[in-house]
Formats: C-alpha cells, sequence, structure tokens
C-alpha cells in the first residue's frame, strides 16, 4: 500500500539513480535497499526519497565530508527479506562503501549476518528492534528504538490514569512482538497492571476471534496496545469499532502514515509514537518546506525526513572519520553524540549503536496528526532487548 508520495517519487527516482555514472576511485559508494512492492514500499520509498533528496544535498555541497561524492546503487528487495539477503552479498561483493538496509529489522538482521563480517557498516531505513544492532558490530539503527518509544508510550498512557491494558502482538516479526511487550512492561513498572493479550499473523485478513475475546471482557481494559502495522491494523481497528468496543487504543510510529489517518473515524483518538514533528521554526519544518519546494510533493510521512537524516548520519560519520574506509567510518558513527538532525539529534555512543532520538506522541483526530509532546525515553524505565 504506497503512499501518494511514494508513487510519485518510487520508481522513477529507483530507474534515475541506476543510470548513475560508474564509480570513481574518491567515490563513496552507498548501497540501498528500497522496497517497490509489498507491505515495506509504505515505509522504505519515503525513507529513500528524502534519503537521496538530501545525498544530493550534499553532493552539491562537495560530499561527504566536504570531499567524497556519494554514488548510490538502489536495488528493489519487493519487501523479500530472501532478495534482501541476495542483494546483501552482491554488496559485499562489490566492497561498497556503506549500505542502507529496508525499514524493518528482520531483513536489517539477515542482511547483517553478511554486511557486518564483510565490514560494510549497515544502518536501516526506519527498523527499530533494538534487538537488530546484535548480529554485528558494523548494525545500526536510525529511529528511536521500541523500548525508547514504549518507555515514552507506556508512562504516557499510566499518566492519564490507566490502570489495566491489553496487549495485541504478533510472533511474525520481532518489531510486533517485542514492541507490546516493552510496553507492558513500562506500564507495570508506572503501577498498571497488563490483564491479557492477543497474537495475531502478519496479513491476517480477519480479527473477529480477536474482537469477540476483547468484547467479552468484564471489565474492559483501560487501554489496547500493539504496535501491528499496515494492513493488519486498519483490519484490527475496524473490527474492533465495529464490534463497538470503545476502548483507546494505543500503537508505534508505523501508525504515523497518511493511509492510516485516511481511515476515518475509526481512528479517531488514537494515539501512537512517532519520530517527529515539524513544530513552527524547527529543521524539520525547513526541510518538508525544501522538500516540498523541489520536488512538488508534500513530506506527509516521518520516513521522509529520516531518510535525509541517515544521509546527515553518514556524513557526520565520514566528517568525523576524515576517511571513506568503511571501518573508520563505522567506528566514527558509533561513537556521535548529540549529532545534528532534522527531525531530531542523535547519538549513539554508548548506546549499541541504537540511536538515542526524542520520541514524539502525537493523536489523530479528523484525519491529522495533532501533536501530544516530545521526550527522551527515561533510561531508568527503557527496557532492555
Amino acid at each position: 500500500m504506497m503512499t501518494r508520495l511514494s508513487i510519485k517519487l518510487g520508481a522513477a527516482m529507483l530507474g534515475t539513480t541506476l543510470l548513475a555514472t560508474p564509480a570513481l576511485a574518491e567515490d563513496f559508494v552507498i548501497g540501498v535497499t528500497a522496497a517497490q512492492s509489498g507491505w515495506l514500499a509504505t515505509y522504505d520509498q519515503p525513507s529513500y526519497a528524502g534519503f537521496k533528496f538530501c545525498i544530493d544535498e550534499i553532493n552539491a555541497k562537495g560530499g561527504l565530508g566536504g570531499k567524497y561524492k556519494a554514488v548510490i546503487d538502489v536495488r528493489d528487495t519487493r519487501s523479500d527479506t530472501a532478495e534482501a539477503v541476495k542483494v546483501a552479498q552482491e554488496f559485499a561483493d562489490k566492497k561498497v562503501n556503506f549500505i542502507v538496509s529496508p525499514a524493518d529489522g528482520d531483513p536489517t538482521m539477515a542482511m547483517g549476518q553478511i554486511t557486518s563480517p564483510a565490514g560494510i557498516p549497515t544502518m536501516t531505513f526506519a527498523g527499530t528492534a533494538p534487538v537488530l544492532t546484535s548480529v554485528g558490530e558494523f548494525v545500526f539503527g536510525s529511529y528511536p528504538g521500541d523500548n525508547q518509544q514504549a518507555a515514552v508510550l507506556g508512562a504516557h498512557a499510566a499518566g492519564l490514569g490507566y490502570k489495566t491494558a491489553w496487549l495485541l502482538k504478533s510472533p511474525d516479526s520481532s518489531y510486533t512482538m517485542k514492541g507490546p511487550e516493552y510496553f507492558g512492561q513500562v506500564f507495570e513498572t508506572k503501577g498498571g497492571k497488563v490483564i491479557g493479550e492477543g497474537s495475531y499473523t502478519l496479513n491476517q485478513p480477519d480479527f473477529s476471534a480477536i474482537v469477540t475475546t476483547i468484547k467479552a471482557l468484564d471489565p474492559q481494559p483501560d487501554v489496547i496496545a500493539t504496535w501491528a502495522w499496515e494492513p493488519d491494523f486498519p483490519a484490527f481497528i475496524k473490527a474492533l469499532r465495529g464490534a463497538g468496543v470503545t476502548t483507546p487504543v494505543m500503537g508505534a510510529d508505523v501508525l504515523d502514515t497518511p493511509t492510516v489517518r485516511g481511515l476515518g473515524d475509526v481512528v479517531n483518538g488514537i494515539v501512537h509514537t512517532s519520530g517527529g514533528y515539524p513544530e513552527p521554526g524547527s529543521k524539520h519544518e525547513d526541510f518538508n518546506k525544501r522538500f516540498k519546494a523541489a520536488t512538488g510533493t508534500e513530506a506527509d510521512t516521518n520516513y521522509v525526513v529520516n531518510g535525509c537524516d541517515i544521509a546527515l548520519m553518514i556524513d557526520a560519520a565520514v566528517t568525523a572519520a576524515g576517511s571513506s574506509d568503511p571501518k573508520a567510518v563505522r567506528d566514527a558513527l558509533a561513537n556521535i553524540k548529540d549529532g545534528a538532525g532534522n527531525m531530531s539529534n542523535f547519538t549513539f555512543a554508548g548506546t549499541e549503536r541504537m540511536p538515542l532520538r526524542a520520541v514524539v506522541l502525537a493523536k489523530i483526530e479528523n484525519g491529522q496528526k495533532v501533536f501530544i509532546k516530545r521526550e527522551l525515553a527515561d533510561p531508568a524505565t527503557m527496557p532492555k532487548p
């Protein structure tokens, strides 16, 4: 399910980059995986659009570190992990300088088993499972991790006075499984209680059995928490509200898309985490304006600006390393403290390569994303991976 931005920019930008001139000795080659189809296209394509936009800006100013032209070699994985692994091996054989992996932890971890031993820094577009960096010391996150998001969201739920929670999880992905569990851990440290949970399979079309279970609970939970993404979340929330269950629902950053906001009354009041919000006068707002002026399209999801921030992360690492050598770049990236980003600043030092970044909480109201607050996760309550 591709966003309007993806439809306009996705295939065209991919095709253009593949025609790039052969890399020269001074070039810094970045291998990118960006799904053109399947569920990941919703996240990969906006991410790639922002990434390429800011790589072009960096090249116009003299290149990475002021001296290395960034050359993108982008491949379509079709949202298939096996294809991502195949591409990872091709990039390793080609000895690219850096790799950007899909916007999910599972294919990133699969790729990392090849790219980390090969000594190539590999960063996910938006995978948030904190365990994704465990496959090797060259694997990095870019977005606030699920445990960071859960720390902020769980504390917020308790702060609203909610006493009981019910969790919706899927074991088919580390993201959809661990995110709600992290939420439950934080919620209980704040005095709440998890009173039940349900399990679903990815791309499950019918949630009636799960909804029946929830509706039968007496008393009803104060809040339902899930890390479900599209198309599962739309199917679930439609079934839940259609059954007359009005329990508040909270979710993660995957709900921060135009398609979810466009579901109508069934998503009114949904609270979700997010990586950022373009407050007036912010770098985020400025990026959105530049992107709109250059492309004619709105950066209507945070995956666009985070894609840009990945380009800035690579630039900061190359600048600090003073070199294009992959190991030197990896070491420099792992030691960045309070690096400057558009969505938010980022710190990798002491984080096991999963960046510490501010988490935004937002509410969906009448098809719009409404800002609630922005804060860093409290290390004291942030669950361990």
